[in-house]
């Protein structure tokens, strides 16, 4: 029978963090500190994926709720939920295999699966957190979730779609769904790695 490797607060994990239901899939592979706390892992998801930090977030394991604790859960019956400033990345992924759910937008509902693929030895060379490997772009904000991405992306690369002109208007950019940049997203990620390095001084 396999034993469990318990994570130290030394130690890295290698996740890869999915953005469900996307086909083919959107991915970031990260390296950060087992030491996170989930508030401090929902901001390095929300840098590393391309999101804006405008909406709610929870984080589910099992039958476990993470987010921000609100006195008014427990009286509309809702399922309470622990803070997640106090529990570690460690606390909820012991070991590779089991997975973290990440929801961004409770009402777009964006639900990434955060997945441990190995526990490593801190490299002094490497700053963390940083993005090892990723595929395509994030969604645009407030798009209307997995079906309203995949029919902005469809109407945007027609120029003979009936939306063309109001979604391309809409967006304000040039959204490429092909885009993907290491480079951009660990530039991105500069601010989170001063952070942690603060906080353990």
């Amino acid at each position: 029978m396999a034993t469990k490797k318990i994570a130290s607060p030394l130690d890295i994990y290698q996740i890869k963090v999915t953005l469900l239901g996307t086909n083919p899939p959107i991915w970031r592979r990260l390296l950060v500190p087992a030491a996170l706390t989930l508030a401090q892992l929902h901001d390095v998801v929300q840098t590393a994926m391309g999101w804006q930090n405008g909406h709610m977030h929870e984080f589910r394991a099992g039958q476990r709720y993470f987010g921000k604790p609100d006195p008014e859960y427990r009286s509309m019956g809702m399922d309470p939920v622990e803070n997640e400033r106090t529990v570690r990345l460690s606390d909820v992924l012991r070991r590779t295999g089991p997975k973290l759910i990440y929801t961004y937008d409770l009402g777009d509902s964006w639900e990434h699966a955060v997945v441990l693929e190995k526990q490593l030895p801190v490299d002094p060379n490497t700053k963390y957190p940083t993005c090892t490997d990723g595929q395509l772009a994030c969604p645009p904000e407030d798009c209307g979730g997995i079906p309203g991405f995949y029919d902005l992306v469809e109407a945007i690369a027609d120029s003979n779609h009936e939306q063309h002109k109001e979604l391309r208007d809409w967006l304000g950019y040039d959204f490429d769904p092909l885009a993907f940049s290491i480079d951009s997203v660990n530039q991105m990620l500069l601010p989170a790695r001063r952070r942690g390095k603060a906080s353990r001084n």
